[in-house]
């Protein structure tokens, strides 16, 4: 499953902004999981002053809540600029809604939109599925996450499924219309 979407341009820096392809893929796709592991490794430098001594029943409660069943995986979408992944969005069923996970830009890509057009292609997703609510979850560190979920529509909700066990956690819901 290798599908272009579209090719918006990444910024509106004008005629010489970087075109940027949205490609939806596999989850096992290689440079999705490489994405994916790259943000792992960020997202855990980001919070480890929170897990350092915390214990083995903590550790594994995060690991637990975070952990992905990837059949409920609908689809991941890559960030493509120059030829390279360097952008990552999954989607996957979660009850009645659709639920965002491991949206991750490389450090060096940041800046461009990228994020913004990645969440704008998993709602084209959800629609395309007849879904009409979007959850996410992501940390109180992830400050410039929470900016972008809110500018584009997200609203807080109260901490659901097993994102209770993660300290600092915070989720959001989007209605589509």
């Amino acid at each position: 499953m290798s599908e272009p979407t579209s090719g918006p341009e990444a910024s509106a820096a004008g005629p010489d902004a970087p075109v940027v392809e949205l490609l939806r893929v596999d989850w096992s796709d290689p440079r999705a999981a490489r994405l994916r592991d790259e943000m792992d490794s960020e997202m855990g430098l980001l919070y480890a002053g929170r897990m350092f001594g915390a214990g083995e029943a903590l550790e594994a409660a995060v690991h637990a809540a975070l952990a992905i069943d990837e059949t409920t995986i609908v689809t991941s979408v890559l960030a493509i600029l120059g030829g390279r992944a360097v952008g990552h969005a999954g989607i996957r069923r979660y009850d009645d809604a659709f639920e965002v996970r491991k949206v991750v830009v490389e450090p060096g890509a940041r800046g461009l939109g990228l994020s913004k057009a990645l969440m704008a292609e998993l709602e084209v997703i959800a629609r395309e599925h007849g879904v009409t609510r979007l959850l996410l979850q992501t940390g109180d560190l992830q400050r410039e996450a929470i900016g972008l979920y809110e500018r584009i529509g997200y609203h807080r909700v109260p901490v659901y499924g097993g994102y209770g066990a993660i300290p600092g956690a915070i989720c959001y819901e989007k209605i589509l219309r």
